[in-house]
């Protein structure tokens, strides 16, 4: 068995891996889950992995809206998810604009440590799944594994993803079959 501080985790980007984007979305009713989002967080939770959100939210930063808002649409996507059956151990947002220079906004660390460190999880053991190229950058700077979600053929034509995937589902099939090696 797996000690508590090396649990393996899933960390997933929210718009356009988890969510439909909505642009600057602040509104807890434009909360739409993707098509088979539920599903591949459950296959990813029976492979023994914890689920963790972390997310860029600009917006915060730019005005567009405040921290309750985000924390709004958050609530409902955890709703939502729960109506399906699955449950997230945790979102982590970057509030920051990239002129900031944080430790936090992808593909910086800081959200990943941070989760790692309340959660007791092991990047070297974990995967990063999204659609952007920060994504990917983040899991290598972390030791993860990098899954990209082409949301349209040939997304990111730069980045080394370990895997190109449609959708949640072939990423937790994915990792299903390049299982991530116990570091003890």
């Amino acid at each position: 068995m797996t000690a508590p501080h090396h649990q393996p985790c899933a960390f997933l980007d929210r718009d356009d891996t988890l969510i439909a984007d909505r642009h600057y979305l602040s509104d807890p009713d434009g909360v739409e889950l993707l098509p088979g989002a539920a599903a591949g967080l459950a296959a990813l939770r029976r492979l023994g992995y914890r689920l963790v959100v972390v997310t860029n939210q600009s917006g915060v930063g730019r005005g567009y809206f405040t921290l309750e808002d985000v924390e709004a649409v958050h609530r409902r996507l955890t709703e939502l998810l729960a109506a399906a059956g699955v449950s997230l151990d945790g979102i982590y947002l970057c509030p920051h604009v990239p002129e900031d220079r944080c430790d936090c906004r992808k593909p910086a660390t800081g959200m990943v440590e941070r989760a790692c460190a309340d959660l007791g999880l092991d990047p070297r053991r974990s995967a990063m799944i999204g659609d952007k190229a920060s994504d990917v950058e983040l899991a290598r700077r972390c030791g993860m594994a990098a899954i990209l979600i082409e949301t349209s053929p040939g997304a990111e034509p730069d980045c080394r993803p370990d895997a190109r995937v449609a959708d949640l589902t072939a990423a937790a099939a994915w990792l299903a079959a390049h299982p991530r090696p116990d570091r003890d």
